[in-house]
């Protein structure tokens, strides 16, 4: 098992956590709604991937 030689400090121990950030997610335009919405994904506002329907939306009726 390996076992340190010497102590790391801690600003040393918790500078190694420090560049995990969250970014926020690249937003691209739909090329049928032209709404942002993430890459490779199906546009779930029109249901375009690219340039062929693939998912049928239904739309919320007020009966």
């Amino acid at each position: 098992m390996a076992v340190p030689k010497c102590k790391s400090s801690k600003s040393r121990r918790d500078s190694r956590a420090a560049n995990w950030k969250v970014s926020a997610p690249s937003l691209v335009e739909c090329p049928n709604c032209h709404e942002l919405i993430q890459s490779h994904r199906v546009c779930p506002s029109c249901g375009y991937y690219g340039q062929k329907k693939v998912v049928e939306i239904k739309t919320k009726s007020n009966d």
